[in-house]
């Protein structure tokens, strides 16, 4: 069971945000179901909470629901004092700003979900779990992750009517961040994110505290899993090139008009070479002493395990794919 918390405000009385509530709406849908159409997250979405005592009262009820998962997203101002850092509230006020960081840290810590995501669009947002100014640290316990859109001294930004941090994060978990099996994890996201951020000033913060892999969603993958599992089946020793030669090539047929050598295209070759290729479309497999795999195979050489390869590749031999 996976439950999700997904949180945008854009009626701040002094300063009104654009893009929160679009953000928490698309993040919604995309947690609903994977790419699949499987069931994901059952969500629960709240827009423009009025107070600080409605939007805590929330907040405690998700983080005391018993779940393998939950995930608490949320996307509007955050501001950070002297007493720490804070998710703002509408009401807010001097010297009770909103919801304290760390408060929900310890929400977190305490609760009886396996694992718990914590993802924040927001001013100031790597303020969460960081030690206040008066020294008082609240730990990071096992099975937790945070993942936020800027440093706990940075604004986060909005373009488009779209958090900067947010726009990317939907693209990472449209596919953008998922591996080769089609999984998207909150380090795949932060990754994802941290590159494509260039130039931009705001930089993303990651900090996890986990024993186990966490899949936040998943996508239809590049290569199937069964032409997958063949890399131990292709490569019985991962050191080893796999030799190719002419006969893997599909187009050097007499059925097909232009110059062919021997040996002929055969279709068990062929077949296998088209599993060579896909495995080289996701950076599992290189060609060895030419550019392209077609070179490869028309010129005898090798194909090889690149080093994320040779990783999957004992994936498989361990059975764990």
């Amino acid at each position: 069971m996976k439950k999700a918390l997904i949180i945008g405000i854009n009626n701040y009385p002094t300063h009104p945000l654009k893009g929160a509530i679009n953000d928490a709406k698309i993040i919604s849908e995309l947690l609903k179901v994977n790419g699949n159409d499987t069931t994901n997250f059952e969500v629960v979405t709240l827009y423009d909470v009025g107070t600080k005592s409605e939007l805590l009262t929330e907040i405690s009820k998700f983080f005391d629901v018993n779940a393998d998962m939950g995930l608490l997203y949320f996307a509007g101002h955050g501001y950070v004092n002297e007493l720490g850092g804070f998710l703002v509230t509408p009401d807010h006020k001097r010297y009770d700003e909103g919801i304290d960081m760390n408060y929900i840290l310890n929400l977190a810590n305490s609760s009886e979900m396996r694992n718990k995501v914590i993802i924040l669009d927001c001013c100031k947002s790597g303020s969460f779990a960081i030690p206040a100014e008066n020294g008082s640290v609240t730990h990071i316990k096992t099975g937790i992750s945070i993942l936020t859109s800027s440093r706990e001294d940075e604004p986060s930004k909005e373009i488009n009517g779209h958090g900067v941090f947010t726009n990317l994060l939907i693209e990472g978990l449209k596919g953008g961040a998922a591996d080769v099996r089609g999984h998207i994890s909150p380090g795949g996201l932060y990754a994802y994110i941290d590159q494509a951020l260039g130039a931009h000033e705001q930089r993303p913060v990651f900090k996890t505290n986990v024993t186990e892999f966490v899949e936040l969603r998943s996508i239809i993958p590049q290569v199937s899993l069964s032409t997958l599992r063949k890399l131990a089946e292709y490569f019985h020793n991962p050191l080893d090139g796999f030799q190719l030669d002419p006969s893997f090539e599909d187009t050097n047929s007499n059925d097909v008009e232009h110059k062919v050598i021997e040996p002929y295209a055969n279709q068990e070759n062929v077949l296998i070479f088209k599993d060579l290729q896909k495995l080289e479309g996701v950076g599992l497999i290189i060609p060895v002493g030419e550019e392209h795999m077609y070179y490869a195979a028309m010129h005898s050489k090798t194909c090889k395990l690149t080093s994320l390869g040779l990783h999957y590749w004992r994936l498989v031999n361990e059975g764990r794919i």
